[in-house]
């Protein structure tokens, strides 16, 4: 059995009696304090009085209608029907290519790419596996939109395969009527445990 107090600590006052010490000290604190008074409410008396307006405005002119005629305004227009298609390959900027990758792992795959063409992507151009493994993407995904001569990252999530090996995946872009263009992209990994 562990004692309540330590062998030669004689407690000398009971818990009750210290409970009740410090009650009486809080409540003669509290009644040591002014008891607050509301601040009373006088009403306004009458209102502020109003004074006449003394300014009178005359007018001196009488108005003329006058009318606008916009004039047209001359937005350039990109002809796409007669524009080039073209991809350029800039740069791996995630997972360089003979990364040893472990059996299994998420992998995000990040290409930067220029639209070097003349030709701006829009919601009908798609980036297509062509070659290789597709490791656990899709076979056909959009193609980030943008404007021609300027660059865009095309990202690729997949996963390891849970063999040992070298994977290589293959992608190209295609415009809106199927056809390809530009440099394909790739992803070649080594796939250990």
């Amino acid at each position: 059995m562990i004692p309540r107090f330590p062998p030669n600590r004689n407690p000398s006052i009971k818990p009750r009696a210290s409970l009740l010490i410090v009650l009486w000290a809080f409540l003669y604190a509290s009644a040591c304090s002014p008891a607050s008074t509301p601040t009373p409410f006088i009403p306004p008396t009458s209102p502020p009085p109003l004074i006449p307006p003394t300014l009178v405005i005359v007018p001196t002119q009488t108005a003329v209608q006058v009318q606008v005629i916009p004039l047209p305004t001359i937005l350039p227009t990109i002809d796409q029907s007669n524009c080039v298609n073209n991809l350029t390959f800039i740069q791996d900027l995630t997972i360089p290519d003979n990364s040893f990758i472990p059996f299994g792992t998420v992998i995000d795959k990040q290409w930067l790419v220029e639209n070097s063409g003349t030709c701006d992507w829009t919601s009908g151009y798609r980036l297509r596996h062509i070659g290789g493994a597709a490791l656990g993407a899709r076979e056909e995904i959009a193609l980030y939109p943008a404007r021609s001569g300027t660059r865009a990252t095309i990202q690729i999530v997949f996963t390891a395969p849970f063999e040992e090996g070298v994977y290589e995946s293959a992608w190209q872009a295609f415009d809106p009527n199927g056809l390809a263009f530009g440099d394909p992209i790739y992803m070649r990994i080594l796939v250990s445990p």
